[in-house]
């Protein structure tokens, strides 16, 4: 009981180190390529948008990584690293990728995952731990989020078991066909298709942790909260024990970003609780 009591004091103060705001010191890198140099070489635009910015404390250890992936519906956009969950004692990878049409969606997915990848290889060697990373994005970002982390194919190629991510937390994203995947293919915006390039084709029981946000569901854009309940029926359907959504009323699409990131933070911070504890 001793034990047991000396180990929790001990993390307890881990978690608050960790997560308090006012002692950490923090430093970004900017322009990582997430591939190699050989799969980029002759490429000018994939040079140019397979980067990260990667904002990390520099005085803690152990600490928890979001892998952030902007929006502007797989055609637009930049990377960015959220100001409200800066200095909050986590890193963040804001993660460019390519865009269509210059590129298809699923080079965009595949970009999505190879900084994933970049992620989970590099964190160490930052101070960061690998058990610790999620994966976060308003979206198209939230789209992104749930194809890497849903289908596993993604982050396989380059070796990594997308069940070792700690968390999935995607802020309002397409859930069916991406309207620029149905866009690509001579689709209409508002024809609903479910195919292999859904998140929800892939639903299953042993997919890590996911929270679901969305704005208000007569706020959203197109079917967006009613699409992203269906997924978190589903999941529970196929088996899946952890696996909630928050509506958060009176923000529409582009609004509802503020008000989620402190869910998303919170999120972090309980789901890094549990890990460093088993």
């Amino acid at each position: 009981m001793t034990l047991r009591i000396t180990i929790v004091f001990t993390l307890t103060l881990l978690f608050s180190s960790v997560f308090a705001q006012e002692k950490n010191n923090y430093k970004t890198e900017t322009s990582i390529h997430y591939y190699d140099t050989n799969i980029m070489k002759g490429d000018n635009y994939m040079q140019q948008m397979c980067v990260v910015d990667f904002y990390y404390p520099t005085d803690i250890k152990n600490f928890p990584t979001i892998v952030w992936f902007h929006g502007g519906g797989l055609t637009g956009g930049k990377r960015e690293i959220p100001e409200y969950i800066k200095n909050k004692g986590v890193a963040i990878v804001g993660v460019e990728y390519r865009l269509s049409p210059n590129v298809k969606s699923s080079d965009c997915i595949k970009d999505a995952a190879a900084a994933t990848a970049w992620t989970f290889k590099n964190i160490e060697k930052y101070g960061g731990n690998p058990s610790l990373i999620f994966v976060s994005g308003m979206s198209a970002g939230g789209y992104l989020t749930y194809m890497i982390g849903l289908n596993k194919k993604y982050l396989g190629v380059h070796g990594i078991d997308a069940n070792k991510i700690a968390g999935l937390i995607p802020f309002s994203g397409h859930t069916i066909t991406h309207f620029t995947v149905r866009k690509e293919r001579g689709i209409p915006r508002k024809q609903p298709i479910i195919d292999e390039m859904a998140p929800l084709f892939y639903v299953r029981a042993d997919a890590p942790p996911l929270l679901i946000l969305t704005g208000d569901r007569e706020l959203e854009m197109l079917g967006r909260y009613e699409e992203n309940a269906y997924m978190m029926r589903m999941m529970k359907v196929t088996g899946h024990k952890r696996v909630r959504i928050y509506e958060l009323n009176g923000s529409n699409h582009g609004q509802m970003m503020y008000p989620a990131l402190p869910l998303l933070l919170r999120e972090v911070k309980t789901l890094t609780k549990e890990i460093m504890l088993e």
